[in-house]
This record gives structure tokens, sequence and C-alpha cells, in this order.
């Protein structure tokens, strides 16, 4: 893969994101290890993670630190292969400073990730959501002193519209502080203008004019963009069918929480969207993260897996 590079920043990094949200359950540590390991031989520099994440386990409000503690236990004696990503802002505790984006909740968590990392820096540390409790100014001001001490190279924002990002960008012009190089948002052939609700005052459901709205907005402002969630949680990879049980191994069989509801009208797209990928001689996998790496201002698209196998037919999806 041809690495690409994060507009205004020195970072080059894969196409092709490894994410570790199901480090810990339902990939342990061993597997977990060795998915790392192999990404990082096969090409896959950049991986993204968070300080909440611990697999399928998880539940508000728990301590998280998991994949953090898998990813840094991978990187031994491999740090300088990778571009790392991390993340603050959702809860994980009770104590003030474990929820939010204040200026002491990036103090305190980004030490306790960096520790869990196992490294003294982070090249990207996001702000997982927007926080309408905090002072931005504040926040952006602990995250200018991160920079300026080392601890993070450049930080991003995950799970930012089109409004509160351009509200972000006022904010660090008019105090003279960075800008964020990079937007996360939740994004793919089924979803490009989603809707997402988060327990939070302000933020019970947020509509993302993905498509139409942030990145054209990124573009314009030169900022890179990484989806998440490309893949549907698994619905594109096409391993659920009309009136058929959800294969084991599964995220439907595993965790359907996490799954958007199977209707016949979902369907209907997959099956639409399994012929166009027919026709391109690609796997609906492959085409629906070529679409994605295809959008403007996309830089990488996060994937997570539980083999490697599943890894390698996302690379081969990177044009």
């Amino acid at each position: 893969m041809e690495l690409r590079s994060i507009p205004k920043t020195d970072l080059k990094v894969s196409p092709i994101c490894l994410g570790t949200m199901t480090f810990g359950t339902p990939v342990g540590e061993a597997d977990a290890i060795r998915i790392v390991h192999w990404a990082l031989d096969h090409g896959v520099n950049f991986i993204d993670t968070a300080n909440m994440y611990e697999g399928y386990t998880r539940s508000a409000g728990s301590t998280g630190g998991v994949a953090e503690e898998i990813l840094g236990q991978a990187l031994k004696g491999r740090r300088d292969e990778a571009v790392v990503a991390t993340k603050v802002g959702m809860k994980v505790g009770d104590a003030p400073e474990d929820d939010g984006t204040s200026a002491e909740a990036i103090r305190v968590q980004l030490d306790r990730s960096l520790q869990r990392l196992q490294t003294d820096y982070v090249d990207l540390y996001y702000l997982h959501r927007p926080d309408p409790a905090s002072d931005m100014a504040e926040t952006l001001g602990a995250l200018d002193e991160a920079i300026q001490q080392g601890k993070i190279r450049y930080y991003a924002v995950s799970n930012y519209t089109s409004r509160h990002l351009e509200e972000l960008l006022e904010i660090a012009d008019e105090n003279d502080l960075p800008r964020p190089v990079v937007v996360q948002p939740f994004f793919n052939l089924l979803n490009p203008e989603s809707t997402l609700e988060f327990p939070y005052p302000g933020l019970e459901k947020m509509e993302f004019r993905v498509q139409d709205e942030l990145l054209p907005l990124c573009e314009r402002e030169q900022i890179g963009v990484v989806p998440y969630r490309i893949l549907n949680s698994g619905v594109l990879t096409g391993k659920y069918r009309r009136g058929q049980e959800p294969p084991a191994g599964s995220r439907a069989s595993e965790k359907p929480s996490w799954l958007p509801e199977l209707t016949d009208e979902l369907f209907d797209r997959l099956e639409e969207i399994e012929q166009a990928a027919t026709a391109q001689g690609l796997t609906m996998v492959q085409y629906a993260i070529r679409w994605v790496l295809e959008q403007p201002a996309v830089v990488a698209a996060i994937v997570g897996v539980k083999r490697t196998e599943q890894l390698e037919e996302a690379i081969a999806a990177a044009p």
C-alpha cells in the first residue's frame, strides 16, 4: 500500500487503519498481538485505539484501558513502526476527570494512556466526542501544552458534526491555538449522512451530514478524515443473508446490540451493493472500503478484525 500524508503534518499513514475496539473480548491478548504484528509486517502502520476500549465487555462508565494495554504489549520493540492514535472523552470512571474533555481530564487520561501503551508519546490524540460541559479554549490549551511537552504530536476529533468542528476551528484561531489535523466520523456506504445518540446533555441525537457537509468542510480546511464503522458493524461484509440465521462468530451472534436491525429494506440495499461489487470484480468488503477511501478528504479507513485474513482482504481494497 502506498502511504498517504495527513494534511499539515509529517505523518504518513497506510490507507487501512487497524481498529482495536474488539481487543480484549472477543479478540484475546495473544490473538490481538499476533494481528498487530501481522499488520505491521504487511504495511499497515496506522493503529487506532481509545482509553475506553475493552471489547464486548464494555459497559457505560467501565474503566476501559484493555485495548491500550494490549497494544502496548504488541508494540514493544516496534513502536517506531506505528502511527498510534488514542482518544479521551468517554466516561471511564466516577471521578470528574474520568469523563469529558476538560483540561484536567486530558492531563490525567493522557498520562494513563501513555502508561498503558508503554510509550512517551502518541501520534494522534482524539477528543472522542463534543463536550458542551467543558470550556473549549481550555481544552485546546491543554492539548497545546501536551504538544509542547512532546506527549502528543497532533490532535484530532471524533464524532464531531460540521457545526461542532466549525466552532472548534473558530476558537482555535481566535486564541492562536493549534487546529485538529484529523476528523473521525461514523461513515459508510449505507450511512453517508448518519445519526448518533450519546448519553450526554446536548448530544442526545446528533445528525452528521458527513458527505454533504463534513467532508467538504474538511477538504476546504485541509483536515484529514479517517472514518470508522466503515462496514456498518459487519453488515457490509456480506455475511448476513435474508432469511438465514447469523453465522456463528459474527457480531450479530455475539453482540447483537452493536448491530443495526436487519430489515428487508436493508437486505434490498445490500443485495444491490453486492451486485455492484461483483460487477467490478470485488468482494462486498473491498467495494465498501474502496468507496470510503475514494471520498474527498479521506486519508484512511478504520477496519476492525478478528483474523488476519480479514485484514488481508481489507488491504486488497486499497486503491
